[in-house]
């Protein structure tokens, strides 16, 4: 019989991390697991604390509690804690930290000292050739554009080889129609390094387009983790599911194992009988028959969607529609996609 193959070992592996600026917690008991090769997304709203668990994977931060490993050793823990410099971690900062006197190519070279200068100059260059600013080397920082600082300092932290690579807020400087050209080029530079990447966003829509691996991280604590796939179709509450993308959330009563809401039913196996919330994404709202009636109360144009707000037994839902939509008044029949709904057994705490 053949056997299974072994599972693979994390790069990083964080157990616990408990992390309090006066009394106040910034980090709850956080385990996170960062797989080698891939790129992990650690995604959640400003103050949630992801900042703080990013720096207390580089050593930037002691953790009050907990232990984080890497390796096979021991970075931070009871038996002490490794400085942040012989970690084996690079770090992007969100202003990239460019020397301002220093080409692109000197500032890609300036972490290479312990190399010879001809094969220092070399590897530069060759990282700025990955992120595509090969004819740039001699470009000074404040001839760059944004996305173009962004991506010499991520030639300089990949230059190094480190073993683990952070990313915070990388996209946050940067003009709305740059981003997705950046990213695009980000990605596949790290991915063509093979670099174990955590990416610290606020950005949902990054996050999804980025990952292999999504966390999910609300009030200090990781509130789910998994494939982005699992974490949008399958949130573990309604705070998980409104990180990553609107949502509405409807008031429900479970009955038997189905969850009745004024614009239709949900599955809600497992859940007690009585009150309940139903989470289902805008476009999990349908026009079609079957259904339950509601009227149409504004209609937007969203550009690659109308936005339709329906209004129901006192009750309002945001749908996403395609194509032409009906008009403001217009009484319609919808019903809700069951793969894009969820019922949880309590209204949702508010981010």
């Amino acid at each position: 019989m053949t056997e299974a193959p072994a599972a693979i070992a994390p790069a990083l592996i964080a157990r616990g991390l408990v992390k309090a600026y006066g009394g106040r917690p910034a980090v709850i008991d956080a385990d996170l697991h960062l797989r080698p090769g891939q790129i992990t997304c650690l995604l959640g709203p400003s103050g949630c604390g992801k900042s703080t668990l990013l720096r207390l994977v580089a050593g930037l931060e002691t953790p009050d509690a907990g232990e984080i490993e890497a390796g096979g050793r021991l970075l931070s823990g009871p038996g002490g804690v490794v400085a942040p410099e012989v970690r084996g971690i690079g770090l992007v900062f969100q202003d990239y930290a460019l020397f301002p006197h220093m080409t692109a190519l000197q500032n890609v070279a300036f972490g290479l000292r312990d190399l010879p200068r001809v094969e220092r100059r070399a590897r530069a260059q060759a990282m700025l050739d990955q992120v595509r600013l090969g004819a740039r080397g001699g470009a000074w920082p404040h001839t760059l554009s944004g996305g173009e600082q962004q991506r010499v300092a991520l030639a300089r932290a990949l230059a190094r080889r480190p073993d683990i690579l952070l990313l915070d807020e990388p996209f946050s400087g940067l003009d709305a129609h740059l981003k997705g050209e950046v990213r695009l080029s980000l990605t596949e530079a790290l991915r063509a390094a093979g670099a174990t990447v955590l990416v610290v966003t606020h950005d949902a829509r990054e996050a999804l387009l980025m990952a292999d691996h999504l966390v999910l991280m609300h009030g200090g604590r990781i509130i789910q983790s998994g494939v982005p796939r699992a974490c949008y179709l399958d949130p573990a509450s309604p705070d998980a599911a409104r990180l990553l993308g609107e949502v509405n959330l409807i008031e429900a009563v479970v009955a038997g194992g189905v969850a009745r809401t004024a614009f239709g039913d949900v599955a809600a196996q497992g859940l007690a009988d009585g009150p309940a919330v139903v989470m289902v994404r805008p476009e999990g709202v349908r026009l079609g028959p079957g259904g339950a009636s509601a009227q149409v109360a504004q209609v937007r144009f969203g550009g690659g969607y109308h936005e339709v707000q329906l209004e129901a037994r006192g009750q309002r839902a945001q749908m996403h529609l395609a194509a032409d939509p009906p008009g403001p008044g217009d009484t319609v029949t919808v019903r809700i996609d069951p793969d894009l709904a969820r019922a949880f057994p309590r209204a949702p705490a508010t981010l």
